[in-house]
């Protein structure tokens, strides 16, 4: 299970944004978590866009509002199950999702006023289906590569 939230401005993403976005936001955090394109796993992803009013929001100490146009800011807010979570492969993740959200707004690079959280929910900590989700029973799935399921089961002293 992935939840990934988009926090921006009211206005700033436009359907055919979001549309792209929650297809590439999943595929930034699917391959990394998986190790493979694995369209059996999207299930797993969910994509939320909340949107704030410019006073709804601030930056440097000041309302959007208030700053105008220039000021771009989201929060990305990526929440994942405990797994094969070393700090390369969350890198790879938070530049995937920064470069896909560029890709979505048009704009050669990401704004510097975009931030990515990153959070891993710890093992017994997911529910879903009336009980407790475990990563350990998805592995066996056949959405995760052999080196990936090794990896997470590593990473989990399992």
């Amino acid at each position: 299970m992935t939840i990934i939230t988009v926090n921006a401005p009211k206005g700033r993403l436009g359907q055919e944004q979001r549309r792209k976005l929650a297809e590439t936001l999943t595929d930034a955090v699917l391959v990394p978590e998986v190790g493979q394109v694995a369209p059996a796993a999207r299930v797993g992803f969910q994509v939320h866009f909340t949107e704030r009013e410019a006073d709804m929001m601030a930056i440097g100490g000041r309302l959007l509002a208030d700053t105008g146009p220039d000021a771009d800011v989201m929060v990305i807010d990526v929440t994942v199950m405990d797994g094969d979570w070393r700090e390369d492969v969350r890198a790879e993740v938070i530049e995937r999702v920064l470069a896909a959200m560029a890709d979505a707004c048009g704009l050669p690079e990401p704004s510097p006023a975009w931030w990515v959280t990153f959070r891993v929910i710890d093992e017994g900590g997911w529910g879903s289906r009336g009980g407790v989700l475990s990563v350990l029973s998805l592995l066996d799935s056949g959405v995760f590569t052999e080196e990936k399921a090794k990896a997470v089961r590593a990473a989990l002293g399992a």
